[in-house]
């Protein structure tokens, strides 16, 4: 996919800025406001010339600071909003608020975190054409990479990630990430059941199932710098097994 378009018209050219939105659920994120902003100002900046960035910032019902310093930072950015959830919800409901929000049919999603180097989005765009309906970035592939994340984590989420890839048959290696591409259009055509961090799998899911191509691009994942992980481990080991049983459920009854 070109970034930019360019048509030569006599001696001029013509290019045509592409505009893509980008969503980033916040939860209880005072502390990692400030690199977020940093981070999101440099992405701005190094793909000026190619994209029309746009970032919803959704707060989803945090109980610090990180509505009100949310609203404090966007008074001077005009290319970004913030939307809100009155109480917490979870973040692939924050992700869902945010597509719906959104004013382009490129969208973006991305952790507040920053775990994933937001730099990554060009190779997003890059492996994006007409037929995808979702790319997502995949430490796990690989050529990906990881450093940083403890071990209990990584564990669980390569694991979750291995039976994800055999129930579902969708080509990718990482099923859990946040960081991705969508086509609009195709996501809110999904109601997710799971809103919390499992329903970024089920996400996958619901696109695959729908005979959406998906496709990913191999990155490298960090640990936090700033800030806590808010993934409460046990409940989230349950929604993922019980979304592994309506997988197979579903694939019972589907053939």
């Amino acid at each position: 996919m070109q970034l930019v378009l360019e048509n030569s018209v006599g001696d001029d050219t013509a290019t045509e800025i592409l505009g893509v939105s980008v969503v980033v659920p916040c939860f209880n994120e005072e502390a990692s406001l400030d690199q977020l902003f940093e981070r999101i100002a440099s992405v701005r900046s190094a793909f000026v010339k190619q994209l029309e960035l746009e970032f919803i910032l959704v707060d989803d019902g945090s109980s610090d600071a990180t509505a009100s310093g949310l609203e404090s930072r966007v008074l001077n950015c005009p290319w970004a909003k913030v939307l809100r959830h009155s109480k917490n919800r979870g973040i692939a409901a924050a992700i869902m608020t945010g597509m719906r929000a959104a004013s382009n049919e490129l969208v973006a999603t991305m952790d507040a975190d920053c775990t994933y180097d937001p730099m990554q989005l060009g190779s997003l765009l890059e492996k994006m054409d007409e037929g995808t309906a979702m790319v997502t970035a995949s430490p796990y592939h690989p050529d990906g990479e990881v450093e940083g994340i403890p071990g209990w984590r990584l564990g669980l989420s390569r694991a979750c990630s291995f039976v994800y890839r055999r129930l579902v048959k969708a080509p990718v290696h990482t099923y859990t990430s946040c960081f991705r591409l969508h086509r609009r259009s195709f996501v809110l055509g999904i109601t997710l059941q799971e809103e919390g961090f499992v329903g970024i799998a089920e996400m996958l899911w619901q696109i695959a199932r729908r005979g959406g191509v998906i496709e990913e691009v191999p990155v490298r994942l960090t640990g936090r710098r700033v800030g806590y992980s808010k993934m409460r481990t046990l409940p989230v080991i349950l929604a993922h097994l019980k979304l592994m049983a309506r997988i197979v459920s579903d694939r019972r009854r589907t053939h």
